[in-house]
């Protein structure tokens, strides 16, 4: 490395809008940051909605506000209610088909005609 054509890499501290601070290197004296790992939604798993024009309320009104836990809650709940139609849909065959058989006369045996 050449001397005296790179600047000064020393540690400074870092400010985010939100007020969090932490300390990396860098060559600026400071820095100032709008967003952080400690506010930014990916990092939080907090959503911050801006809405443009209704844009957001719309599409919430159309496709319902949901999270990946309310569908998976939901997507069970589907699972079980399909589940009991179908065990109550067998019930009620096997019910039809014991009063069905119930309802039947009993066969006749054929005899036959007695020779003499």
């Amino acid at each position: 490395m050449k001397e005296g054509i790179h600047p000064n890499y020393k540690e400074v501290e870092v400010r985010c809008a939100c007020g969090n601070t932490f300390m990396t290197r860098s060559t600026k004296p400071e820095l100032h940051l709008e967003i952080c790992s400690a506010c930014h939604p990916f990092f939080t798993g907090r959503q911050k909605l801006i809405d443009t024009e209704g844009r957001v309320e719309r599409f919430s009104k159309k496709f319902g506000l949901q999270t990946s836990e309310t569908r998976k809650t939901a997507e069970k709940a589907a699972k079980v209610a399909k589940a009991a139609t179908k065990a109550a849909e067998a019930k009620k065959a096997k019910a039809a088909k014991a009063t069905k058989a119930a309802a039947k006369p009993p066969k006749k045996e054929k005899t036959e005609p007695a020779t003499a």
